[in-house]
This record gives C-alpha cells, structure tokens and sequence, in this order.
C-alpha cells in the first residue's frame, strides 16, 4: 500500500509531490519552520473561483474546530469553514513551464449569486432577466464571461447560454450546473430545470 501523504484520499486538500517540495523549501527559509503550518483558507469568491489565502502560521493558533493533518513532514490548516468547499481540490504548480508560485485546482466552484435578498419583479422571463443582470452576470464579467435567458419552456423549463470566455469554457457547463442553476431555483421557485444551450464548441480564448 502506497503511503505517500500527497497521494492521500482522505484529507480535503491533496499536494501533489512537487508542489509539497516547494512549500517545504519555503517553510524551511522561515524562522523556526519545525513551529509552522500551512494554512489553507477560502477567503472569499473572485468572479466564478474561489479565492485562497495561504500562509505559514505557528501550530498553535490553529482552533479548535481547524482540520489539521499530515501531508508528509508537512503540517495543513484548514479553517472548518473552509473544508467542505476545498474537497477534492489540489495544491499544485502551475502547468505553465516558467510560471511560478502554487495553483489550487478545485473542483467545487462557488453560488454566484450571493444570499442577500433580491427584488425580484414580474413574469417568470422578467425575473430570471433581472437575476442575470444584477447577481450573476457581475460574478461571471471578472472572467469576460455572461449568461443570457434564451427562453422559458412549459413555464418551468429555462433555458440558458453562456457567452464571452465562458463559451468554450471547459468549467463552464458545471458553473451553470452547479451556479447558476442552484441560484435560478433559489429565487425563481417555478423552474425545475435549467438548460444549458450554449454551443461550446464554438468559444474562443476560453478562460481555464
């Protein structure tokens, strides 16, 4: 059985061996680094990503409800409240030779329509327009991407396209799925399904 820490299933957050070796050179430049972790926080939401914080902290600070492991000689801290959304995700290097620093993949991507409370007016159309244009076309312009409404079908069925960077986005069918179908259904009760009409195949200089 294989017991590299990196290679681990049951952490939220894996490293993978290259990024654990920069972040252990990192850490060892640090004043007394035997004290350290590394914490790992979801900070908040830049466009349709996650945004991370990542710092060495001393061991201690780490609270009660933190989730603190091994990744191998390397101590994670991850804020409970950040857990459930960095699952599955993984410290890495970037892919593009010469670019430095560290990139978290992660596959959960964030509502982009925030809890505060919409005014919401109007047809079923109406509404879903105005959700569009207030709450998830900001989200969606910090990556040059939009959505539109193309039609409402059998007054429960909306159908939905994705322009600009989103189109031809390889992440942009699971943000509709995952955002802005669970926000539709949030604030607009009479639709069951969302449908994703964008033609994929023809987007240009997708944002990845």
């Amino acid at each position: 059985m294989d017991d590299d820490a990196t290679t681990t299933t049951t952490v939220p957050l894996r490293i993978t061996d290259e990024a654990l070796s920069q972040v252990m050179s990192i850490l060892a430049a640090e004043e007394n680094p035997e004290t350290l972790g590394l914490r790992v926080a979801i900070k908040g939401v830049h466009g349709v990503e996650f945004a991370y914080d990542l710092s060495f902290e001393d061991r201690t600070s780490a609270s009660d409800d933190d989730l603190v492991y091994d990744q191998g000689d390397l101590v994670v801290m991850i804020p409970r409240d950040s857990v459930d959304n960095l699952w599955g995700a993984t410290l890495d290097l970037p892919s593009t030779p010469g670019q430095g620093g560290l990139v978290i993949r992660n596959p959960n991507r964030p509502d982009p329509v925030s809890d505060e409370d919409l005014n919401l007016v109007g047809t079923i159309e109406e509404r879903i327009d105005q959700l569009i244009l207030q709450q998830i076309n900001p989200a969606l312009a910090a990556h040059g991407g939009n959505a539109s409404l193309v039609e409402v079908v059998d007054g429960t069925k909306a159908v939905v396209s994705m322009g600009g960077s989103c189109q031809g986005c390889a992440v942009s069918s699971l943000t509709l799925r995952q955002g802005i179908e669970k926000s539709i259904f949030k604030h607009i009760p009479e639709i069951t399904e969302v449908i994703d009409a964008t033609d994929h195949a023809a987007g240009a200089n997708p944002y990845y």
